[in-house]
């Protein structure tokens, strides 16, 4: 906390003296007690402004200096509640003689009992009276708070005698803390110093171990709550890992224990070193510095470092681009290492804490060194150092003490990852391809055991960076975009640590596949190594994948992998998005997709190396981007390619699965030899291929249901929409006379439902009617599954199709809210591939996502008189990429220059932003 007179210039920010002058000579002229509450409220009103005006220049004049400008906040609030104070005591409320009853303090409390306050903090203060409240009391509190709520300002409030600070402060550990801050503002100073005394001697005395224990447990609650990283890419910067709330949970044992006012203090009393007291100040003024200035950019009490902020807060912070970062990676990498200073200064701070609860409490602190730490200590159960310079001496002992963590299953002591911080530096060239450094680095990057929990140790301590300099260059690297939820190093680190818990069978029913095809691996640190290298070159010029896998080429050899395993872990790094682009964006059941997959894969084991890869590299992505039809979608490709490569390719393959597909659907069927056979010739070859078993039966149902079976009146439209529990999506079928057009107002009916498309594949009937299957969730990722929800998408369709509602209308009217993908540029791009189908041209589209996307996209083929066989959607945060199978009105390909030349021009306009009411202007016209 800063004192008010060490603020620069106090006075410019509010001048209470001459404020009380000028006051004072207004209430003498006013004649009524409305027109004296009157000048007081337009006084404060006036001070409070000028004061936020002043903070406000000082502010962009001095963006840094965050502590100062938050106790410069909170000294404006003092001196408006003083003035209101005085005036409303003196002469709104005057007493003659008052009684011991009618006194009043005025503590404040919190963040403000700090004296740090940003521009939209709660005021949070506590009126104290001797005993129960008097009537002249009630007017005082009643008048003050109105005051304050005219002023605009958020106010938290409680009235308590003596008494009920005591009582409610043992009662509730959440206001035992806001009153251990409680600072006197004005009032009594007598009643406020009784207070703060019985404080101390009825609630605090005794119950120092309990403060701490619910204070650290209260502490992994709320990391749990915020995602439990300080990597988040949109942290908290007051309740995250790593953020001001830490701090203040260090401040509040500290002043619980010792009573300090101020965090110098603390190092008098052992809980942080001079040069750990100069981190906490460090990292305090930062994290105010950004606070301050993200409440001043968006005007409220804002404490998420969002991405619609993070590049204005970076311009005004003063951050400038270099060659190879921009501004705001450069401002939000400074923060990631100011939040992993937190965690440090945390953990040495419970260290310092325990050594001197220990002390105090006369237990014996033994220091053994057992033979199987090889020279490392054990005290109070984790590895230490026998001696200062124990690194100095043989800087590969920087990796054995991780080592050893992992293989004992031990923590380090924090005053051992001081020192490894600290001695970091000595990892040098011929550290680095020492044969011995090396085996202890790959032991706890390969370990079954928890190489998460070591791997992020090392990483904090700064040796995992010296070790592996290019691991070191994506250190606290932010992923500029709306898909990754982390830092490179921390997604890095998670997705070890997946690997890790496959293998222990932990995540068996989420990963069924991966958790058996792990155990079949012939070298499973080949896998551990091309996870940890698969992202090494993000944030470099060009393709990172490509640049990873020259990386894995240098560095595996040095790890001590041979030629064999090197050249595979490089493919697996160069090649390690392969799987997830053909299962996301192409169509799995034309036969070319898997063939062409199975040839750049090549082998059994590349594949079951690229399947797990894969997993937990979507996996650690973040929370909510895995789900049950991702993992169908690479359950499926993984198992079309393994029975290629297992068995080759045999041209009799193709009917042997439709019969076996048609075979499957007949025995789940109670239908008649005839009837099946005519419902069977009705549908073409490539329906059998695309649809799954239970697509197929729902299908079936759908149009009996519709028709009465097979007949040559067919109904005109029958729509299903199926939740499905083990994919996490809804399946909409529609089945209608199939008519250009078709799947693009269907599409856009689903948009106007609030649906989103990630899968659809379209079918015509020999007698003219179309089968199209949608896969379906909602804007959250989850599927439609409450009744109201499915009666609306089924009621959305229905209206467009049978021309109840206008659909270009209906879609232009709709409000397009802000999204936050305007925020990140993405640039459009069309490919045109007439390679990758035997049969479809295949058109993929990448552009920034926005509603109904898809719908303008597909109004735009049918408007190039294209038919859609199959579209496959995925999304990537801000990144949209819309695949479509087609063929032109006779059922070719699109190969002719010209018109691929046209048709591009026409999709990267509507991608780069043509909104629907302009594709749907031919609709509108019909």
């Amino acid at each position: 906390m800063i004192r008010p007179d060490a603020i620069a210039n106090r006075r410019t920010v509010i001048d209470r003296r001459a404020l009380a002058d000028s006051l004072g000579e207004g209430l003498a002229r006013c004649a009524d007690f409305a027109a004296r509450r009157q000048l007081l409220a337009d006084t404060l009103r006036g001070a409070l402004l000028a004061g936020r005006t002043e903070i406000a220049e000082r502010l962009e004049a001095h963006p840094g200096r965050g502590l100062e400008l938050a106790a410069a906040q909170s000294f404006l609030i003092d001196q408006v509640l003083r003035l209101a104070c005085d005036t409303v005591v003196s002469s709104l409320y005057p007493l003659a003689n008052p009684t011991q009853s009618e006194r009043l303090a005025i503590a404040a409390v919190g963040g403000y009992g700090r004296g740090q306050m940003a521009p939209f903090s709660d005021v949070d203060i506590v009126f104290i009276t001797p005993w129960k409240q008097t009537p002249w009391g009630e007017q005082v509190i009643e008048t003050l708070l109105y005051l304050l709520w005219d002023l605009g300002l958020k106010v938290g409030n409680a009235t308590r005698s003596l008494d009920d600070v005591v009582r409610m402060a043992k009662a509730d550990m959440t206001i035992r803390t806001a009153f251990l801050e409680a600072r006197f503002v004005w009032g009594d100073q007598a009643l406020f110093t009784e207070a703060t005394t019985r404080f101390r001697r009825e609630v605090v005395a005794g119950t120092a171990r309990a403060f701490v224990a619910e204070k650290l447990a209260e502490r992994e609650a709320r990391h749990k709550r915020m995602g439990d990283s300080r990597y988040v890419v949109e942290p908290n910067l007051k309740e995250g890992k790593g953020g001001l709330r830490d701090l203040h949970a260090l401040f509040w044992i500290g002043r619980y224990l010792h009573e300090v006012d101020g965090v110098i203090e603390l190092v008098d009393k052992g809980l942080l070193t001079a040069a750990e007291f100069r981190q906490f100040r460090r990292a305090e003024s930062f994290l105010w510095s950004v606070r301050f200035m993200l409440h001043h950019v968006t005007g409220r009490a804002e404490e998420r470092l969002a991405f619609d902020v993070q590049r204005e807060l970076a311009g005004r912070l003063r951050y400038a681009s270099r060659e190879r970062m921009s501004a705001v990676e450069r401002f939000m990498r400074h923060y990631f290492l100011m939040a992993k200073t937190v965690g440090d200064l945390t953990g040495l701070f419970l260290a310092h804490l325990d050594e001197s609860t220990a002390r105090l409490a006369w237990l014996p602190s033994l220091t053994r060194r057992p033979g199987r730490l090889k020279g490392f200590t054990l005290r109070r159960g984790q590895i230490g150092l026998p001696a200062d310079d124990f690194f100095r001496a043989d800087p590969v002992r920087l990796l054995e003490m991780f080592a050893l963590a992992d293989s004992e299953g031990l923590p380090i002591h924090p005053v051992a990852m001081r020192t490894a911080a600290r001695d970091a530096g000595l990892i040098d060239d011929r550290v680095r391809c020492d044969k011995t450094a090396n085996a202890l680095f790959l032991g706890v990057l390969t370990s079954s055991r928890d190489p998460e929990t070591v791997l992020r140790w090392m990483n904090e301590a700064g040796v995992f960076g010296r070790f592996v300099p290019d691991f070191g260059r994506v250190v606290a690297q932010m992923q500029y975009d709306m898909y990754h939820h982390y830092t490179v190093d921390e997604h890095t680190i998670r997705a070890i640590g997946l690997v890790a818990k496959i293998e222990r069978g932990e995540l068996k029913d989420d990963h069924s596949l991966s958790s058996a095809i792990i155990h079949q691996l012939n070298d499973r640190r080949v896998l551990h190594v091309a996870v940890l290298l698969h992202d090494i070159a993000k944030g470099r010029s060009g393709d990172h994948s490509l640049l990873g896998a020259e990386v894995a080429r240098r560095l595996c050899p040095r790890f001590g992998l041979t030629p064999a395993e090197t050249e595979t872990v490089a493919w697996l790094v160069e090649f390690h998005l392969l799987m997830s682009r053909t299962a996301f964006k192409r169509d799995l059941s034309d036969f070319k997709t898997i063939l062409d997959f199975a040839a750049a894969v090549a082998s059994p084991e590349r594949l079951r190396l690229l399947l797990l890869l894969t997993v937990v590299d979507i996996r650690a992505v973040g929370p909510g981007v895995w789900n049950g039809w991702k993992a169908q979608l690479l359950r499926d490709l993984y198992e079309s390619a393994e029975e290629v490569l297992r068995l080759g390719h045999k041209q009799s393959g193709r009917a042997e699965r439709i019969a076996a597909r048609q075979g499957g659907l007949k025995a789940a069927l109670d239908w008649s030899e005839e009837r099946f056979a005519a419902h069977a010739r009705r549908l073409p070859d490539s329906y059998w291929i695309a649809e799954a078993h239970d697509v197929l039966i729902a299908n079936a149902a759908l149009v009996a249901g519709a028709d009465g079976g097979v007949s040559d009146d067919a109904a005109s439209l029958a729509i299903a929409c199926t939740p499905d529990a083990a994919t996490g999506t809804t399946l909409v079928s529609v089945y209608a006379t199939d008519h250009p057009g078709l799947f693009y107002r269907i599409a856009g009916a689903i948009s106007l439902a609030g649906g989103n498309i990630f899968d659809a594949r379209i079918h015509t009937t020999r007698d003219g009617m179309a089968i199209d299957n949608f896969v379906v969730l909602d804007p959250l990722g989850q599927p439609f599954a409450e009744a109201s929800q499915l009666a609306r998408l089924k009621r959305c369709i229905e209206d467009v199709l049978t021309g109840r509602i206008r659909l270009a209308d209906r879609l232009a009217a709709r409000p397009l809210a802000r999204r936050k993908a305007e925020l990140f540029g993405v640039e459009p791009r069309v490919l045109i591939d007439n390679k990758a189908s035997n049969r479809y041209t295949v058109i993929e589209v990448n552009a920034a996502d926005r509603p109904a996307l898809l719908f303008s996209l597909t109004n735009g083929l049918f408007q190039n008189r294209l038919t859609i066989r199959s579209a496959h959607i995925a999304t990537y945060g801000e990144k949209a990429t819309d695949t479509f199978y087609v063929t032109d009105l006779t059922g070719a390909k699109v190969d002719s220059p010209g018109r691929m030349k046209q048709l591009e021009k026409r999709l990267l306009a509507i991608a780069g932003g043509a909104p629907p009411r302009v594709e749907a202007l031919a609709e509108a016209a019909e």
